[in-house]
């Protein structure tokens, strides 16, 4: 289908493919547009696509780049309906964070109720989706994010807050059923130390992982995979308020670069998303 992009997300990706730091994961032919999630209104139908309509609004990951442009082409089987109750800016900041922090928690991780998880980077646009799921489903939610940002967290259902910036959480916490890490570097490297015997790390930042896990230990880096069915679900307990989409900020495509700057260096809780006009 061919989509006018209303709006799109911004993500972490985003800098670290810019930056070049996951040049051995992402190869990359420049030019190269960047955006991996998007909201928009259905402008062209290919052959056989029977599900959608013109006119049709429409949100979804797209698995690849491109999203911060007027027009992309997509597959149909990535996109859903958007919610009526959703406006296109919240829709937006929907489908990469939510599936990540499902796919991260209970396909990877294997997160069940009654378990713990510690969850780094929780005041993130994925972080605060896992915080609300793992909450949802009776885990002990355990976030580690700027003091600032407590009370938005618990909010959410965090059980309790570190801000790391005050606090070393592994003199805190311990036997961890799962970690996940949506930050990487030194604070991974804390990280196996707080780890329940059976417990797991997976990993959104750190590609390295694998081949730096500790012996005896669980590591797993995490990619999110585009699924419809399970987007059309999370976007509906989002229309419901039964789980939120914070935005910390929407901006217009001019300005994306400093966007994508202050996703990396630090930002409000939640996502940026561009608005296209």
């Amino acid at each position: 289908m061919l989509v006018r992009v209303r709006a799109a997300g911004v993500n972490g990706l985003d800098w670290k493919i810019r930056d070049g730091s996951l040049q051995a994961v992402f190869q990359l032919t420049l030019p190269s547009t960047l955006g991996i999630e998007l909201a928009g209104e259905v402008v062209g139908l290919g052959e056989g696509v029977d599900r959608f309509a013109i006119g049709m609004r429409v949100m979804g990951a797209l698995g690849a780049l491109g999203a911060y442009a007027d027009l992309v082409v997509v597959a149909a089987e990535k996109l859903i309906r958007i919610p009526d109750a959703l406006d296109d800016i919240h829709a937006a900041a929907v489908p990469v964070a939510a599936l990540t922090a499902w796919q991260a928690l209970f396909d990877a991780g294997q997160l069940q109720r009654g378990q713990t998880v510690l969850i780094h980077g929780a005041a993130g646009g994925v972080g605060g989706y896992a915080v609300q799921l793992a909450h949802r489903i009776g885990a002990r939610v355990i976030a580690t994010a700027q003091g600032v940002n407590s009370g938005y967290l618990r909010g959410l259902g965090a059980d309790l807050v570190i801000d790391y910036r005050k606090t070393a959480f592994w003199e805190q916490v311990s036997d961890i059923d799962l970690v996940l890490d949506l930050v990487g570097g030194e604070v991974l490297a804390n990280s196996w130390q707080v780890l329940a015997k059976e417990g797991r790390i997976v990993s959104t930042a750190a590609p390295e992982i694998m081949a730096s896990t500790p012996t005896g230990k669980q590591g797993i880096w995490f990619q999110m995979q585009v699924d419809a069915n399970k987007l059309a679900e999370l976007a509906g307990m989002v229309a419901q308020g039964e789980l939120k989409s914070e935005v910390s900020e929407v901006a217009d495509l001019s300005d994306t670069p400093a966007v994508i700057e202050r996703n990396k260096t630090g930002h409000g809780p939640g996502k940026a998303v561009i608005k296209l006009r």
